[in-house]
């Protein structure tokens, strides 16, 4: 018996690891589906896309997407302590303010701007040191980049000639602008939710961590959860939880966790066979996702990261913790809007100094670099559902990529905006042919095919367990699951509308403010935090 089960060792189950345990009456179990996160790739910040399709990757795949050409996509979700922050880009974003102000406008106190912003630096170690904005002294580690590719100092001053305002701080008082990202690293290496959280504690007497553990359904007395069923090696297991049982497995697995133990639409428990516990609709549905579309350019020089593995290279990495394989691939970026009237905005670029084309599984020959506008705020909503009441098989994914049309007409205007900071002045010394579109797609129409045929996710899928109070809302503004009781879902699906930016940080984010939540105490003040203490 343990006071709280916490089922998902990603970025949120870390951190409420961490949190809980502070406290040295509360035992806390920690389940994870996969494995420790002893690979070296993990650690090597430019070796990310190696882990995709590896053992520690749920290496998912959506349903055809009927405005995508019946594409099937593929979408990477770790699998492993850390979760997807151990196989991510390691970007440090937080989104826009205004996201969080538009949650509090849906209803959800407790979670404007001013309500977050003290847990993004409770959480943070800003290696530039503490401001308005950062923190220091969290488990977080966030810093720059040690070692920039010349082609990304092109892309930054490339992105300044095309007008975008340069910015030091995507973080600061205003998201606009081009720069360099900032990365969860530390000494040139990944510094994942479970390195910051998890691994420093492993030696609390009242933390348990389990892994090769899924579980397969939550255990309710009448409607209060009070425990879950894992498989383990091939054995089934049962533990009770006295206080709470915490769901962070994500936005896929979360909702996928609450059909199988009988909470969502109750038409669809039933065409499974899955007796109703308590009938939510709006469980799986809500999902939304930022789809990136890559404009490729080939190098005449040979600069790229393509280069990143040579032995000298390997030589500075194990010595000395700089050289390319310190990148996390995705160097630079900008946020832009590509109409003056937005009120934040609705394009994110990310630059890669190599050919990021096909999550990196299609290499084209000799050296290029990538500029890869996503649309921030898709209007298009998906779902998750299940196949079968098996919880060994993966649920149904369905993101329904440009149902709405407004999505595609953002995308179209940040390739046009993308192909204008590529024929900058900045590239000259580096630039050869535009490889992706290409010179032969020009219009409006040539260019939504293109995007149709090669478009992929940028990894921020969320909002399959939102957060709210209306009628397909899953948890309340406490994460606390309507309906039942003694159950929370703390991770990225109870976003009500996915964040202008990179999702791990918000994750983190949500999962330190709901650890107060949990524990009673009272929420951080902007005041309280306004030294980064």
């Amino acid at each position: 018996m343990f006071d709280y089960v916490i089922v998902g060792a990603g970025s949120a189950g870390c951190v409420l690891a961490n949190r809980l345990t502070e406290d040295p009456a509360t035992t806390v179990l920690l389940l994870e589906a996969g494995g420790p996160d002893e690979a070296q790739a993990i650690h090597i910040p430019a070796a990310f896309s190696s882990l995709f399709k590896s053992p520690i990757d749920w290496a998912y795949e959506t349903e055809e997407q009927p405005h995508l050409n019946n594409r099937k996509l593929y979408w990477p979700r770790g699998k492993v302590l850390g979760g997807s922050s151990s196989i991510n880009a390691m970007i440090y974003m937080r989104g826009n303010r205004r996201d969080y102000d538009h949650w509090h406008e849906l209803g959800n106190d407790g979670w404007s701007y001013s309500d977050v912003l003290p847990y993004f630096k409770k959480a943070e170690n800003e290696e530039r040191g503490a401001s308005e904005y950062h923190g220091t002294g969290g488990p977080l580690n966030v810093t720059d980049l040690r070692t920039l590719n010349p082609l990304s100092h092109a892309f930054v001053a490339a992105g300044v000639e095309a007008g975008i305002p340069l910015t030091n701080d995507f973080n600061g008082s205003e998201q606009d602008g081009v720069g360099f990202y900032q990365v969860t690293q530390k000494e040139g290496l990944r510094f994942s939710a479970a390195v910051g959280y998890v691994h420093p504690i492993l030696n609390r007497p009242n933390l348990t961590l389990q892994t090769q553990a899924l579980v397969t359904n939550i255990l309710f007395e009448g409607t209060r959860a009070v425990g879950v069923a894992y498989l383990q090696h091939g054995e089934k297991q049962q533990v009770n939880a006295s206080k709470e049982v915490i769901l962070s497995g994500g936005t896929i697995n979360s909702p996928q966790l609450l059909l199988l133990s009988g909470i969502g639409p109750a038409n669809h428990l039933k065409e499974q066979g899955i007796p109703v516990v308590a009938d939510l609709p709006g469980v799986g549905q809500n999902l939304q996702d930022h789809p990136a579309i890559v404009v490729l350019y080939a190098s005449t020089q040979p600069i790229s990261l393509a280069h990143a593995q040579t032995p000298e290279n390997l030589q500075d990495f194990v010595d000395n913790k700089r050289g390319p394989l310190t990148s996390n691939v995705a160097e630079g970026g900008a946020f832009i809007r590509t109409h003056a009237n937005l009120p934040m905005p609705d394009i994110q670029y990310h630059f890669a100094p190599v050919y990021y084309l096909n999550h990196g599984f299609t290499v084209p020959e000799g050296d290029g670099y990538t500029i890869a506008p996503c649309v921030l705020h898709p209007q298009s909503r998906g779902y998750i559902a299940l196949r079968s009441a098996n919880p060994t098989e993966a649920p149904l994914i369905q993101p329904n990529y440009f149902a709405d049309e407004a999505d595609m007409q953002a995308l179209i205007e940040g390739v046009k905006v993308a192909r204008k900071v590529g024929e900058a002045q900045a590239f000259a010394p580096y630039r050869d042919v535009e490889t992706h579109p290409g010179p032969r797609v020009q219009s409006d129409e040539e260019i939504a095919e293109y995007i149709r045929n090669f478009v992929e996710t940028l990894y921020h899928p969320v909002g399959t367990c939102k957060m709210g109070n209306d009628a397909m809302a899953v948890v309340d503004a406490s994460l606390r699951v309507h309906g039942v009781a003694g159950l929370r879902v703390i991770d990225a699906s109870i976003m009500p509308t996915v964040v202008g930016g990179n999702t791990n940080a918000p994750t983190i984010m949500i999962a330190e403010k709901a650890a107060d939540l949990i524990k009673g105490t009272a929420p951080l003040s902007m005041a309280a935090s306004a030294t980064g203490d």
